[in-house]
């Protein structure tokens, strides 16, 4: 059976951080990119970062480099995003996706509030 499983979400004040984790099960991790999506009320969802199959490319969106970062360990089947000096503007439900040309799987995201 194949899950995503996001983990890591949770109110937080400004400037915080948080990590968020994304488990994965039931195929082959290292086969597959890893894309962190994350979608506000009223918004579409958006892609934030991406990092390939070896890990060795790891990119983020522009408007969030210097504060977000993503990495994986394929010898763990996890993927992270770490979010540092978090706005209000971050707050969304974060999605892990699993991509492999033609095959997408979907975690069921986590919610990560921004608030004082």
């Amino acid at each position: 059976q194949v899950q995503l499983v996001e983990s890591g979400g949770g109110l937080v004040q400004p400037g915080g951080s948080l990590r968020l984790s994304c488990a994965a099960s039931g195929f082959t991790f290292s086969y597959y990119d890893i894309r962190w999506y994350r979608q506000s009320s009223g918004n579409r969802r958006e892609l934030v970062a991406h990092v390939t199959d070896t890990g060795a490319g790891a990119q983020v969106i522009d408007s969030l480099k210097g504060r977000f970062t993503v990495s994986r360990d394929n010898t763990k089947n996890m993927a992270y995003l770490q979010m540092n000096n978090l706005k209000p503007e971050d707050t969304a439900v974060y999605y892990c996706n699993a991509w492999a040309g033609t095959t997408n799987y979907w975690g069921q995201g986590t919610q990560v509030t921004v608030s004082s």
